[in-house]
């Protein structure tokens, strides 16, 4: 009988191993249930027809237990009610042609030994050995699958603790003195370039397991379903043979059995191995849905997103990993075609078997392209991978290894200790592996190879390599040491004096430092100082603009030295912590007071990180803004004079003056934290930020609205921790 539709377990079955082989093992196991069923015979054939019928009989019990598990399996999504598969209905022929010849030659039974049960036995041995061999195969699937799992959740927990050691680095630059800001800094941001490498290292290995993921449900299982199908199909076919063989023997011995041999005969051919695998697919195929991919998880210490960091210290590591990679890409890539045609052509021979020509053993064949398939799947997984990587790089900063001068780099075990060109660190000791160029001389510890810039002045002297070599060692040290200070800090700009740990405490949680300001060397007198035209987000800290994403530490922290700043929720007046309104505050909400320019208030509660602090202002009590309050020096209570009014600080000459030509604007304040819901507001346009005071916008971005009124046609909004302007008439609130 043909076929009009060949099913193929992989396109329609997909993720469904464990259903599939154990239909398989059902499959092969029955052939010992033929196989004793022929030594069976051969012993009741002596006892001719009583011990046949005997025999029949059991056999159409043992057909109706198996009948559905053999056809449809043991969990099918549609029962099969009466229907059998075309296997079953050509045993049952079988039986009942076994039925009819009840009284059969005793010389029958020793063919039906050597015949027909004993081949029967090798093979159900041999063909159940290739499907453990499916089975093993099927899980070492999985445990890669599983593997790239845990890999990428490692990756994710070493991205996590990364971030975490930056969190920290950053904590040390608020905790240390002056000397030590410097090489705390620098710690910083190495630790930073550290995360965004280990971050790009996480988004790649989210790529590559997606991938893989990809490959396994698609590929992989499919082509092991596909196998098991052949295998089972293969069986079928050489069940075949035994019945046709069992037929010719019944039919030379049994002539007066002939008529029903020959029914038998003709019935075994229509047993299409293809029926039974049609039947099985028809009634297994269910709803499949294939797994989500991974996507990139921010640290929960760290807000960031799923781009890749494409900074000049990255865009070093991602080069050095594109050459890695594109250099093995074209080893995995010859191999793979060598693998695929050797299996090709073990495939041919394995037709030629069906087709009489070859007379080799086609279990081993078989066996020889299961070997060379799992050896062509390692290839091709390593080949998929480095594609991955390749194309996550290019799509995002294109082919850094184009014009690159990479490093004819040597792996090397240092025995005398030397200095890494990258970091400064020795190579020493349980450091004492590394990298040397055979150029150029430059040498790296191990985990910096892939940071080194791909800058190799090509082939030097011997001569020409100590001088590079002292020239690189000089610039590491001036980098990471000059007074505690990298050598590319902006040495141009003002120096900022230090101002006392509470002020500092007072102005971190909002970003902006007001007394920082006014005490930058060179600064603009508050005399001469023009209002801007346009509302500009607080000054950004000096140097590399950064997020800040993480609060200041709370008042706790302030270190008290034997009195020098008291309680500032102390109770009494002579103790209290002044402080002197830097800009005229409006009260917006319940528990805000409003405080005019220039007053003097007593700080109450000290910030706790929100951004607010306490005050009290005459009979008043309430919240501002800790960026709008500056913290005055404490002084002695005198009983001789009155509290004085004036101010020697450059807070008091800078209220002062611009009282006359103008209130002062101060920077945007962020919402308190449950003090009200937070308002958003929808981008209607796209809009590039001219300056660092101004929010980049896409059309239907959302923002957090903090002043919609901020006056000459510009509002207030915050980002990723960040408060700027953007234009007030392109946005909307929603």
């Amino acid at each position: 009988m043909e076929v009009d539709i060949a099913p193929q377990f992989g396109a329609e079955l997909k993720d469904d191993f464990k259903n599939v082989n154990a239909w398989v093992s059902g499959g092969i196991a029955w052939l010992d249930d033929i196989q004793q069923f022929y030594r069976e015979r051969s012993a009741i054939e002596k006892e001719y027809s009583a011990k046949l019928s005997a025999l029949a009989k059991k056999y159409y019990e043992k057909k109706a237990r198996k009948s559905s598990s053999i056809s449809v399996g043991d969990t099918p999504t549609v029962t099969p009610g009466s229907l059998e598969s075309a296997s079953m209905t050509t045993w049952g022929v079988q039986l009942s042609t076994l039925e009819s010849r009840a009284s059969e030659h005793e010389q029958f039974a020793a063919a039906l030994v050597s015949n027909l049960a004993d081949p029967l036995k090798n093979l159900a041995a041999r063909y159940e050995e290739l499907r453990k061999c499916h089975a093993d195969y099927a899980g070492k699937l999985e445990k890669e699958r599983d593997g790239t799992y845990a890999d990428l959740r490692k990756m994710k927990g070493k991205y996590d603790s990364v971030c975490q050691e930056v969190e920290n680095r950053r904590k040390k630059i608020d905790g240390a003195f002056d000397h030590g800001k410097g090489k705390a800094r620098n710690a910083f941001e190495q630790q930073q370039v550290e995360m965004r490498n280990v971050k790009n290292t996480y988004i790649i290995a989210i790529n590559v397991t997606n991938k893989q993921k990809e490959m396994y449900y698609h590929e992989y299982v499919p082509e092991l379903l596909d196998s098991l199908q052949d295998l089972s199909e293969t069986r079928v076919t050489k069940l075949n043979s035994i019945w046709s063989l069992a037929a010719q023997l019944e039919t030379q011995t049994l002539s007066r059995s002939n008529e029903y041999l020959k029914h038998l005969s003709a019935e075994i051919p229509r047993n299409n191995p293809l029926l039974d695998s049609m039947m099985f697919v028809r009634h297994n195929a269910g709803p499949w849905q294939e797994p989500a991919n991974f996507q990139f998880e921010p640290s929960p210490v760290w807000l960031d997103d799923g781009s890749i960091a494409t900074d000049d210290s990255a865009a070093v590591f991602l080069r050095n990993v594109l050459t890695k990679t594109k250099s093995s890409l074209g080893d995995h890539r010859r191999e793979l075609d060598k693998k695929r045609k050797e299996v090709e052509n073990a495939r041919k021979v394995r037709q030629n078997i069906r087709e009489g020509k070859d007379k080799r053993d086609e279990v081993e064949v078989v066996r020889a392209i299961f070997a060379l398939q799992e050896s062509m799947h390692e290839i091709e997984r390593q080949k998929v991978s480095a594609e991955t990587e390749v194309s996550t790089i290019t799509s995002v900063v294109g082919d850094l290894s184009i014009g690159a001068r990479n490093h004819n780099f040597k792996s090397q075990t240092f025995k005398i200790p030397t200095n890494c060109d990258l970091c400064g660190d020795r190579i020493w000791g349980l450091s004492a592996k590394g990298f040397d160029c055979r150029d150029c001389g430059y040498t790296c510890h191990s985990k910096c190879e892939l940071k080194v810039p791909a800058d190799c002045p090509g082939e030097q002297s011997k001569e020409e390599k100590r001088k590079l070599k002292e020239e690189r060692q000089r610039s590491t040290h001036t980098v990471t040491s000059t007074n505690g200070t990298p050598s590319n800090s902006q040495s141009e700009l003002p120096r900022i004096s230090r101002s006392d740990t509470v002020n500092s405490m007072n102005t971190l949680s909002s970003g902006y430092s007001a007394t920082a300001h006014r005490s930058i060397s060179g600064g603009m007198s508050p005399t001469t100082e023009d209002p801007p035209e346009k509302k500009m987000a607080p000054p950004p800290v000096l140097g590399a603009r950064r997020n800040r994403i993480v609060a200041p530490p709370p008042a706790q922290y302030i270190k008290d030295d034997g009195g020098d700043l008291p309680s500032l929720g102390g109770s009494s007046k002579a103790t209290e912590q002044k402080g002197k309104m830097l800009y005229h505050y409006q009260q917006n909400g319940d528990g805000e007071i409003t405080v005019p320019d220039g007053r003097e208030v007593a700080i109450l509660e000290a910030d706790d990180g929100s951004g607010w602090i306490k005050v009290r202002a005459g009979a008043k009590e309430g919240l501002v803004p800790a960026a709008y309050v500056e913290v005055l020096p404490l002084t002695p209570p005198s009983s001789n004079r009155p509290d004085s009014t004036y101010s020697a600080s450059s807070a008091s000459l800078s209220g002062s003056v611009t009282a006359t030509a103008g209130k002062k604007k101060g920077p945007a304040v962020a919402p308190k934290r449950g003090a009200k819901k937070l308002k958003y507001v929808e981008a209607m346009y796209d809009y590039t930020a001219q300056s660092d005071a101004e929010h980049n916008m896409s059309e239907g971005e959302r923002f957090v609205l903090i002043n919609m009124e901020a006056g000459d046609g510009w509002a207030d909004v915050e980002k990723d921790g960040l408060v700027r302007s953007v234009p007030a008439n392109y946005i909307q609130q929603v």
